[in-house]
């Protein structure tokens, strides 16, 4: 494993994998517009073999297994064990006579998947941090079928995703600026340039490569009672304790963490719609087949 990618598994073995385990379900609630838009694409068929990459705590591993039924089977492959461990435990608890599901705590850069393995290989978000992208997607490629089929979903710029930019922008007077990301590192946003990721794709041996934008605009917090203030300290909640931003307010004095949520708090108020904080969120849905 390459340093950066130890990197990322350190931090997902670590408070950040602590942290989405817990919350799970806020998660899968939050992104429930955008998994949607992913197996839309997706169409997954009964009796599919697939490779959800990055399944976290196992949303999409579970959308899958119910897609391909029965006769199909679904491989939950990340590098976090507190998320896998969520993973297992909901595979569990499923009703007996369903997909069979395998869990990999993997690289799925570097990770001997048997060759032609699997119909479709799927990733919500998981495909933007590996080392050396080209090498992972040739050995994802490999673990296709002959006409299997690639479908992601990875993020657009910043400046197209409110919900992250909005409380980012709110607290960046109070928390020092971070580091510049180089355009190729691993996060978030190093696909937002849909031409790189065209490039590595065919690199590594894919072809009919296809973006297609996603806007939806994600429910940050809601309130069952319709109330704008409940709204949004759940939201402003999510935003800094475990959207993006929470990493610069995270190590920061109790007085600044204070500041930046009663900044969000008063911003999202003003948001709230029918008890609800939305924000955009920006996309590629990519396609691409073997």
């Amino acid at each position: 494993m390459a340093a950066s990618d130890q990197t990322q598994s350190d931090y997902w073995n670590g408070d950040a994998g602590a942290r989405w385990a817990r919350h799970q379900a806020t998660f899968d609630r939050v992104f429930t517009p955008l998994t949607e838009r992913l197996f839309a694409r997706a169409a997954l068929r009964p009796g599919d073999a697939v490779l959800d990459v990055g399944c976290g705590a196992g949303a999409t591993t579970l959308r899958a297994a119910d897609a391909v039924g029965p006769s199909g089977r679904v491989t939950a492959a990340d590098v976090s064990a507190p998320l896998l461990a969520v993973t297992a435990r909901r595979a569990a608890d499923r009703p007996p006579g369903g997909a069979r599901i395998d869990i990999v705590e993997a690289d799925a850069q570097t990770h001997a998947f048997a060759d032609g393995a699997f119909a479709h290989l799927i990733s919500r978000f998981g495909i933007m941090f590996f080392d050396d992208s080209t090498t992972a997607f040739a050995n994802l490629r490999r673990a296709l079928r002959p006409e299997g089929r690639l479908t992601c979903l990875c993020w657009r710029p910043l400046t197209e995703n409110a919900w992250i930019a909005e409380p980012l922008g709110l607290i960046r007077a109070l928390v020092p600026e971070p580091e510049p990301t180089p355009p190729d590192a691993p996060g978030p946003f190093r696909f937002a340039d849909a031409e790189r990721l065209r490039a590595i794709l065919a690199a590594a041996g894919f072809r009919e490569i296809a973006f297609a934008p996603v806007d939806e605009d994600l429910v940050l917090g809601h309130s069952e009672t319709g109330s704008a203030r409940a709204a949004a300290e759940a939201a402003a909640g999510f935003a800094l304790d475990l959207g993006p931003a929470s990493r610069l307010v995270r190590d920061q004095p109790p007085a600044i963490r204070e500041r930046a949520y009663d900044l969000v708090l008063r911003d999202f108020e003003t948001r709230a719609v029918d008890g609800r904080v939305r924000l955009a969120a920006a996309c590629w849905l990519v396609t691409a087949t073997r």
